[in-house]
């Protein structure tokens, strides 16, 4: 049983999740592999006191990443969900403000 708490993750905070959520209103997560849509916005609104108008989801694949100084070792990234959250027109999540 997963509770709300337990559906996000993380932010996601990078040059393009810093556009969407400056020019666009949308927010990016990492959420839990069982959340469903419902789920997250569910989350969304209660932990943060916002609007949320669209949710959409993406499962990330697994990455592997060889290391330069020793070709022969490849190191493999997990799998993940990711959540783009859209918020109402003038919502702002106020965890976010500030974040460089």
């Amino acid at each position: 049983m997963t509770t709300i708490y337990d559906v996000l993750r993380r932010p996601i905070i990078t040059e393009k999740s810093r556009y969407q959520h400056t020019k666009l209103g949308q927010y990016t997560f990492e959420v839990a592999a069982d959340a469903t849509k419902p789920m997250i916005k569910e989350a969304v609104e209660t932990l943060f006191d916002v609007t949320v108008e669209k949710v959409r989801v993406m499962n990330m694949p697994p990455k592997r990443k060889m290391q330069w100084q020793n070709r022969r070792l490849v190191i493999r990234r997990p799998a993940y969900k990711k959540a783009v959250v859209t918020l109402a027109p003038g919502e702002v999540i106020e965890a976010f403000e500030g974040v460089k």
